[in-house]
């Protein structure tokens, strides 16, 4: 009863639980919302303590990728998958296929990609069962690693939030630190680079940051005192619920604009305080939209790197769009971010997009 109630409470459609104790897997597919498009999201694989804590993660990610899709005005809607398993010694091409072939059995009601702890090798995997899968090789016509995108996605969020809490969009001189110096991490502190960007940067695993380092003159600190460095924007860029009661009363920035999923531990009470202490937050669910443009264009048609920048572009007005809101109704952004997904949503419900009905053809057909 406590899944129903769960799946309730946030407006979920299906859950889906996998096992095959023959290959090792375990793992759960949830479905937030259809009412837009396929749900779309990635499939994220991780040691979880617990199923419990699993599940809790599904749920807020899937719910996120709905906003999501709703606020960068994509035809999509929000899913993701977690596979329960430590991505440096579980992963096998038999876990992988047996997990597509699970997506493979929703039949278009959820499309996987890569996230935290899976890549395009993984996706290829799954490729082989089913072809809800995005984020593949350009062999097979797919995009290939998106953290590019998203991270050029958040470079835009970046100078969108300096233009509102600056006046001016020009990073030139400023200093960002970045938590979590991984694939988005990396790209996006090459981006600040040739803006003349001050680029702090700290992560758990010392051969990410020592990249960072020599590639991009990241000034590496301990992952313990990244969030506490004095800088003018914070981007996190690793795990959530990195803000949250013992990290924001220590943030010393005016700006919190990252690529990281569910940054504030909890949305409406740590978005208000970060509204209260005039810390401008870009909603993580708006800024890191570029890998969702990213697969978006590979399954809308021959995928394009230079139509998924130009898409992902849009990012800035986007969050121009959140950040008045905010400012003319004062209420915190992500209490502002939240309103125009939802808006979307609702005026598109009980639509079907038509064009969604011809892909699933079309892909049932290529199946």
């Amino acid at each position: 009863m406590e899944l129903f109630h769960q799946m309730t409470s946030m407006g979920h459609e299906q859950v889906l639980f996998c096992s095959n104790p023959d290959v090792g897997l375990q793992a759960i597919i949830a479905v937030h919302s259809t009412v837009l498009g396929p749900g779309l999201g990635g499939v994220r694989m991780w040691p979880y303590a617990s199923m419990d804590e699993a599940l809790t993660d599904v749920l807020r990610l899937s719910r996120g990728m709905t906003y999501k899709a709703a606020a960068a005005g994509l035809n999509l809607g929000g899913g993701k998958a977690v596979i329960v398993g430590d991505a440096k010694k579980a992963k096998s091409e038999a876990l992988f296929r047996a997990f597509g072939q699970a997506v493979g059995s929703l039949g278009g009601m959820y499309i996987t990609a890569e996230d935290v702890g899976t890549d395009m090798e993984d996706m290829e995997l799954i490729f082989s069962e089913t072809r809800w899968v995005t984020g593949i090789s350009p062999a097979h016509g797919g995009g290939g690693d998106p953290s590019p995108v998203t991270a050029y996605g958040v470079f835009q969020g970046i100078k969108a939030a300096a233009h509102r809490q600056f006046g001016d969009a020009a990073l030139a001189g400023r200093c960002v630190a970045i938590q979590g110096l991984g694939n988005v991490g990396y790209h996006l502190a090459g981006y600040l680079k040739e803006e003349g960007v001050k680029i702090i940067g700290a992560d758990l695993h010392a051969d990410s940051a020592g990249r960072a380092a020599a590639d991009h003159g990241v000034e590496i600190v301990s992952a313990a005192d990244i969030l506490t460095v004095e800088c003018d924007i914070l981007a996190p860029c690793a795990l959530g619920a990195s803000l949250n009661d013992k990290t924001i009363p220590e943030l010393r920035c005016t700006v919190v604009a990252g690529g990281a999923n569910n940054q504030l531990a909890d949305e409406e009470r740590h978005g208000r305080e970060l509204h209260e202490r005039g810390i401008l937050y870009a909603p993580d669910f708006v800024i890191n939209a570029g890998g969702l443009i990213n697969v978006y264009t590979e399954l809308m048609s021959t995928y394009n790197r230079e139509r998924a920048l130009r898409l992902t572009r849009g990012i800035y007005l986007n969050l121009m769009r959140v950040f008045e809101i905010s400012r003319t109704e004062s209420i915190p952004t992500a209490q502002a971010a939240e309103r125009v997904a939802e808006e979307r949503i609702r005026k598109m419900a009980g639509l079907r997009p038509q064009h969604w009905d011809r892909l699933i053809r079309q892909r049932r057909t290529r199946s």
